[in-house]
């Protein structure tokens, strides 16, 4: 496994293992078996509902919690100061440890300045290891970096060939904060997986066009968090450090970056109350 150091000294595995949209009854066994594949940072949050499932897994494996990087985030529901504190409490409860390696704020809605003072503080405290954000555009990390005390050690943005966030990535490199990426594979959208360059290009290493993907992703220095809930494909994921694109084909997948998101915009009005609406719903169904 390659680690990436933060900007606080913690080092941080370079491929992880995400655990979005997978089931309870399926977590339990997937954090386990990823543990088993090699992986040591699992990728979770609040809002995945699967916290104490990945807290079982991680107990169930036999792998030392000092040889694991937990991550979660805060969501949207949690926002400000208190709700957060009282948040951060909860998950360390549901995932079984004393300590989180990183704990992001997952959407930058809602009081995320409370949301981040009460990570400084746990962070102060020894409760978290490092703290970052989440789907942070340009602008508002850029204002987040000038007003916190703690500098965000982690952005976790959707980031594929795709949509590969040259400008974003620039200005976290200016501001020290790794760049992470949500959605590797974007979901499988655009025919991801049969792209007929990511095929030629992984081909020609012997590799499939997922790995080839990563490995693109993991030269430009960016984390990825892979998701499958097939212990085989777990395993192909991980298997991509015993090669290099070259620079010829850096180029070529450069050359697909259309520069949108294939999920949504936070610009967006509409995605922006479509999350409200999200949170309200949530309430309700409690």
């Amino acid at each position: 496994m390659n680690y990436i150091t933060l900007n606080n000294g913690v080092e941080m595995p370079a491929v992880g293992y995400g655990v979005y949209q997978v089931s309870p009854d399926e977590c339990v066994r997937c954090v386990e078996d990823a543990l088993h594949a090699g992986y040591r940072l699992i990728d979770t949050a609040q809002s995945y509902d699967n916290e104490y499932e990945v807290g079982q897994g991680l107990r169930q494996s036999g792998v030392v919690r000092g040889d694991i990087f937990l991550t979660t985030k805060i969501w949207i529901a949690n926002a400000g100061y208190e709700k957060a504190k009282a948040s951060i409490d909860d998950s360390l409860r549901r995932l079984q440890t004393d300590y989180i390696d990183l704990m992001l704020i997952h959407q930058p809605f809602g009081d995320y300045y409370g949301t981040y003072r009460a990570m400084e503080e746990a962070y102060k405290a020894g409760k978290l290891r490092a703290i970052g954000v989440s789907n942070f555009f340009a602008d508002r990390l850029i204002d987040l970096c000038h007003n916190v005390e703690v500098m965000p050690a982690v952005n976790q943005v959707e980031t594929h060939v795709f949509h590969q966030q040259a400008e974003l990535h620039a200005i976290m490199d200016k501001y020290s904060v790794v760049h992470e990426s949500w959605g590797p594979f974007a979901e499988g959208r655009k025919d991801f997986f049969t792209h007929p360059v990511l095929q030629r290009i992984g081909a020609a290493h012997h590799k499939t066009a997922a790995q080839a993907a990563l490995r693109f992703l993991l030269q430009k220095d960016i984390v990825v968090i892979p998701k499958s809930v097939h212990k085989d494909r777990m395993t192909q994921n991980l298997d991509i450090f015993d090669f290099s694109l070259s620079d010829s084909e850096m180029k070529e997948l450069e050359g697909l970056d259309e520069k949108e998101s294939l999920f949504f915009s936070h610009y967006d009005p509409k995605m922006v109350e479509w999350f409200y609406d999200m949170v309200k719903a949530r309430k309700l169904r409690k």
